[in-house]
This record gives structure tokens, C-alpha cells and sequence, in this order.
């Protein structure tokens, strides 16, 4: 049985992985090096940043520590 994904939820998607590839631009991180940072796979950040996947709180957290900043603002100015 799939995964229904509503379209609040891919527009949420959408804009944490914008979220997520403007901090990693501002801090000069290739995907590859966030990955291996937050300790996930580099086709699993793309997706992210894509807005293709929905990832979970765990996930953000990691990301959030490698890129140096509060959990809480990955999920800003939606």
C-alpha cells in the first residue's frame, strides 16, 4: 500500500529543501559534503533539497547540527 503525499505536504517539501540548500550554500557545502556531515546518503540530500521526499525529525536534526544551526530554523519563514 503507498504512501498518499497531499499537496500541503509536497509544498512543505518544497520549501525545506530551499530551506536546506540556502544554508548550505551560505556555508560553502557541496550536497556531498552536508551528506556525509548529517551522515546520510548523497542521493537522499538531493531529494531532500529537491523537495522530492519527506524526511524525518531525526533527519532534520542531523542536518541542522552539520549545518551549524537551530533545528527551529530550518522550518522558518514558511
Amino acid at each position: 500500500m503507498g504512501k498518499k503525499i497531499y499537496k500541503y505536504d509536497k509544498i512543505l517539501c518544497r520549501h525545506f529543501g530551499k530551506k536546506i540548500y540556502n544554508l548550505r550554500t551560505e556555508c560553502n557545502f557541496t550536497q556531498e559534503e552536508l551528506a556525509f556531515r548529517a551522515n546520510i546518503s548523497p542521493s537522499y540530500m538531493s531529494a531532500i533539497e529537491r523537495g522530492f521526499t519527506d524526511n524525518t525529525i531525526s533527519t532534520a536534526k542531523r542536518i541542522a547540527k552539520a549545518l551549524n544551526v537551530n533545528i527551529s530554523q530550518l522550518f522558518e519563514n514558511y
